[in-house]
């Protein structure tokens, strides 16, 4: 499996999970209805987001347009760099990090592009109302570019309360989706290349000045 099929497969399989679990949370649970996994420190808790990732807010209405429209353009030219990268035969795990950020991008844009046009609009819990469903290609609560990204993880963990400024705050306490959590990883992961880079680039130029002086 050559690494163009590798990276289109990780792609796939990513938006596909992100895609099953935003649905299944967008047709079964009411904003703000919890599910422990891990007792209370790991639950499901259903949110929309109308903003950034993480649960962030941009500008309003227009912020949001925006955004989406930034998203777009990001998740093109990030899809054009991996297939740069590829043709050049560039590191497969730089190449696996940028696939990650191209796909968590591209999930949340799925939710931004079409869930307003495709899903009624979900209830508060206790609103004594039934969860969002599918309805006919544009009689959903929102307009193309304008529907929400539907967040559910979320982690209760809390500082200790002698710890000075945040004691007794949320660790963590943005709710987030499988698509941020891939931009992060991937982030991550695209640091650690460039440490490896510099690395790799000190040594050699240490190698370089040493057989010089010889």
């Amino acid at each position: 499996m050559n690494i163009l099929t590798r990276s289109v497969l990780i792609v796939f399989l990513i938006l596909l999970v992100d895609q099953i679990i935003k649905i299944y949370i967008k047709t079964h649970y009411l904003i703000g209805e919890q599910t422990p996994i891990i007792g209370d420190f790991f639950v499901l808790q259903f949110i929309e987001n109308p903003g950034m990732a993480f649960g962030m807010r941009f500008g309003g209405e227009w912020g949001k347009l925006a955004l989406t429209l930034f998203r777009i353009l990001a998740v093109i030219g990030i899809g054009w760099y991996i297939l740069h990268l590829i043709r050049k035969k560039q590191s497969n795990f730089l190449i696996f990090s940028l696939c990650l950020i191209f796909t968590g991008a591209f999930g949340n844009i799925i939710d931004s592009m079409f869930y307003g046009l495709i899903f009624s609009e979900s209830p508060v819990v206790y609103s004594m109302s039934e969860p969002a469903s599918f309805v006919g290609f544009g009689e959903g609560y929102g307009t193309f570019l304008h529907g929400e990204v539907v967040d559910m993880f979320q982690f209760n963990a809390f500082w200790p309360d002698w710890v000075p400024v945040v004691g007794g705050g949320s660790i963590f306490p943005p709710i987030f989706n499988l698509a941020d959590s891939a931009i992060t990883i991937g982030v991550a992961l695209l640091i650690v290349h460039q440490i490896k880079v510099i690395r790799k680039e000190n040594r050699e130029k240490k190698t370089a000045k040493i057989t010089a002086e010889v």
